[in-house]
């Protein structure tokens, strides 16, 4: 019931269109009644009485009851096909509103595949359901009524008899909803898997052809897709074996009909319009009863799928503003790490991490991989929320501001180009469509990236594929650094920015990123030691603490982990290869 609560939340903007199509709904039960009733008086007053009157209005009658039967049908399919299909528009809409108010930790937790079912798959079902499901069995239901009334009217001791046998469908129709939402719901898990599978084999679909892995991943395909097909196998013999049940009963109602109808024509009892005015009453019944059971199985798949979503609606958001939250102005003081730890899950990251960047400074953050570099940069930007001590920037606590505010102050470009499957001009252009064109010509030639765009075959409106497959690494990378270029942020995050270019391109790029850190706030985060040299001050981390910090020169001489990595770092090849042998 609480699932049917929720769906209604969302139909309630949409019910006076609803009122109207069960209007429409309770009109055409009653044409539909009046149209069983219309066989008595064309089987008695016409074909035994022979009424040349009758038999003028009659047909009349029926011509005019089917005119208003289609116009009534037409009105309730459209009114709730457009009432379901705005819901299912509203609740997708929802959902991805939702999805993006999440953490980080959330997509960690659920697979990309697995999200895409819930919001393509299980929505569809869901469309499917409310658009045609829930209109069918109000409509089923009206004409079950009136039809009902229609045949009680005609013989009352004759539907006695047959309504007898009526409630014993009801059973079946339970039974096999049950299963039908058991299945529906491992089925759309199992859709989940391969929605997982496809994302990650053809993302990483240079990597399966570079090991030659084609026919290992056609074996997990075929695997999973074989599972999938028993799964919905099970569905199909529940749905084929509705259809015989419900036959049986049929056939029982039509016997017993038959038999004690005929015998009360025989007797006189009733008239023979009657008699067929009932048949035909009970004939028409049969098939909305009979489309109910179909119905039943469709609601319940659709609440299983139901159940899925709602599940990502009950995941709260881990980052939120704090009651009172205020807008961040730039930066004109400091961003401050008092004692901040974090951890993933169970596993410690930064433990009690102290350090000041002043306004208008740059500080490299540098180490070995797992340090805890790059978790710097995700809590700085609230991605996840620190366990304990607290960031401030200008002495005030980043919690006691707007999450919005805050990351509008800072441009980040990451290791892990993002670009999305569209023009070169809007990936740069991306949260910054207020600036004009010639902003973003002279964001891409500070990033050195407008020479490379000019030759691409529509320049700035090339398309530059899905996760900008169309480009190197290094034309990537610098369309991201254009787009930080062109926000224009006080606060910059280097998160290993350089890492994909070569060594001409990292030099080349290298002035410029000197150009734009000038008068901002700048923190890089580098493997690569040739990168930082020149930043205000350089911060070593191991472990997840800080092992050392000074400039370039005051490190080497200390002849610590900084100086160690330097010397690595810078040994020839040969010589690493020689040492290595030699060990």
């Amino acid at each position: 019931m609480h699932i049917y609560k929720r769906l209604l939340i969302f139909v309630k903007p949409y019910r006076k269109l609803v009122v109207i199509a069960i209007v429409c709904m309770i009109f055409l039960s009653g044409i539909n009644a009046m149209i069983a009733y219309l066989v008595k008086p064309a089987i008695d007053e016409i074909f035994l009485k022979k009424d040349l009157t009758m038999l003028a209005l009659i047909p009349t009658a029926l011509i005019a009851a089917y005119f208003f039967k289609g116009l009534f049908d037409y009105g309730q399919e459209y009114l709730m096909g457009y009432v379901g299909s705005r819901v299912v528009t509203d609740i997708r809409d929802a959902l991805y509103r939702h999805t993006q108010m999440l953490s980080l930790a959330f997509f960690h937790r659920m697979t990309t595949g697995m999200l895409m079912s819930r919001i393509a798959n299980d929505i569809g079902i869901l469309q499917r359901s409310v658009s045609d499901a829930i209109a069918k069995i109000l409509m089923n239901i009206f004409v079950i009524i009136g039809l009902t009334a229609v045949a009680f009217y005609q013989n009352w001791r004759l539907a006695c008899i047959c309504f007898l046998i009526l409630p014993w469908v009801l059973i079946p129709i339970s039974r096999f909803g049950q299963k039908s939402k058991r299945y529906s719901r491992r089925s759309q898990e199992k859709i989940g898997h391969i929605s997982t599978f496809l994302t990650e084999t053809i993302a990483g679909n240079r990597i399966v052809k570079a090991f030659c892995m084609e026919d290992y991943e056609n074996r997990r395909f075929a695997s999973e897709n074989d599972r999938l097909f028993r799964i919905k196998l099970k569905t199909v013999k529940v749905a084929a074996l509705s259809v015989p049940v419900m036959e049986v009963f049929g056939g029982l109602m039509g016997a017993a009909t038959i038999y004690y109808g005929g015998d009360s024509v025989i007797r006189g009892d009733i008239s023979t319009g009657q008699f067929f005015s009932f048949i035909a009453a009970l004939g028409m019944l049969y098939k909305p009863v009979k489309s109910l059971n179909k119905v039943n199985q469709q609601i319940q798949e659709a609440m299983a799928a139901a159940v899925r979503v709602f599940a990502i609606f009950d995941t709260p958001p881990d980052i939120v503003d704090a009651p009172g939250a205020t807008p961040m102005p730039p930066i004109s003081e400091s961003i401050e790490f008092r004692n901040v730890s974090f951890k993933y899950e169970e596993k410690p990251v930064l433990q009690n991490v102290m350090f000041m960047v002043k306004a208008g400074e740059s500080v490299a953050i540098v180490g070995p991989s797992g340090a805890g570099k790059t978790t710097i940069a995700n809590v700085l930007l609230r991605f996840y929320e620190v366990v304990s001590g607290g960031i401030y920037i200008d002495g005030v606590n980043i919690k006691e501001r707007t999450v919005k505010s805050l990351r509008e102050q800072l441009a980040i470009v990451t290791q892990e180009t993002i670009l999305f499957n569209d023009s070169v001009f809007n990936n740069i252009a991306y949260g910054s469509h207020n600036k004009s064109e010639g902003e973003v010509i002279a964001a891409a030639k500070a990033a050195f990236a407008h020479e490379f765009i000019e030759r691409m075959p529509q320049g700035y409106k090339t398309i530059v594929g899905e996760q900008g497959a169309r480009l190197s690494g290094g034309q990537r990378q610098k369309i991201a650094i254009a787009r930080a270029i062109l926000k224009g942020a006080p606060i910059l995050i280097l998160d290993e920015a350089t890492s994909s270019l070569d060594s001409r391109s990292e030099k080349e790029l290298q002035g410029a990123l000197e150009n734009l850190m000038q008068g901002k706030t700048t923190i890089m985060i580098a493997h690569r030691l040739s990168t930082v040299r020149n930043a205000n001050r350089i911060i070593v981390m191991a472990g997840g603490t800080i092992a050392e910090e000074g400039t370039h020169e005051e490190l080497l001489l200390k002849k610590g982990l900084y100086y160690t990595m330097s010397a690595i770092q810078s040994t020839p090849p040969q010589k690493k290869l020689d040492l290595a042998q030699a060990g």
